[in-house]
């Protein structure tokens, strides 16, 4: 990873937020505190920072909240930082737009990698939306996902989904019929395996499904394997 990526740390525990800075300055990132919402805006207008880490209790604006008004113009990465833990927190916060989600009390090491992971997606996204090839659009049934304009529809009506669902689903798609556990899956489309929190996968499973299927209590396309994971397959 290159040196001195910009990084905005979104944390009123000013404590956390100067473990968190000295140990990303130690590896080579550049780092901006914001210990609140209004603050944490004016920062990314001034510094426009690569990737965000963004804690969900601030003293001003919530922290679900901002991330929906960081997505609506910017498309900077966004790992959330909580201590709240429950799935409905994170399908608030990847349903607003964030990309990642951490609960705390959490690993700086983990922190560390998943950041350098959520920069080379990007990085690679970037590289593939350059390249026009064929195989970043796919067809199966009623739906047809364009990776490159990173668009989805279904019978011709576009679905809105955030860049890790679009991933997700294009991943699963692109494999049609075959098994992924949810440990397979976080590595193909998040990078990090080994740290990952698996829960992560049921909700955005669930999200695609809510978005996708006509019943999602009955899946057509994303289905679950018990005991196994997930495949998408269709019978049209």
């Amino acid at each position: 990873m290159s040196p001195n990526r910009k990084i905005l740390i979104v944390e009123d525990d000013q404590d956390i937020a100067r473990v968190i800075k000295d140990y990303l300055v130690l590896n080579n990132y550049e780092v901006r505190v914001a210990h609140s919402g209004i603050e944490a805006l004016q920062a990314i207008e001034v510094e426009n920072p690569e990737f965000i880490i963004l804690d969900i209790m601030l003293p001003d604006i919530d922290g679900i909240e901002l991330c929906r008004q960081i997505r609506a113009n910017n498309p900077v990465p966004i790992l959330i930082l909580s201590a709240r833990g429950s799935d409905t927190d994170k399908v608030l916060g990847l349903g607003f737009g964030a990309d990642d989600y951490m609960t705390k009390p959490f690993s700086l090491r983990e922190l560390l990698a998943r950041i350098g992971s959520n920069l080379r997606r990007v990085e690679m996204l970037g590289t593939q939306q350059m390249q026009q090839s064929d195989d970043q659009i796919l067809h199966i049934g009623k739906i047809r996902i364009d990776k490159k304009a990173y668009q989805v529809t279904k019978e011709g009506t576009e679905i809105s989904l955030s860049a890790k669902e679009l991933e997700l689903l294009f991943f699963l798609s692109k494999n049609k019929n075959q098994v992924f556990t949810k440990s397979q899956l976080l590595d193909a489309v998040w990078g990090y395996a080994a740290y990952g929190d698996e829960n992560t996968i049921t909700v955005y499973i669930r999200r695609l499904r809510e978005k996708l299927e006509a019943n999602p209590s009955k899946p057509e396309y994303i289905r679950t394997v018990w005991g196994v994971g997930y495949k998408f397959s269709t019978n049209e």
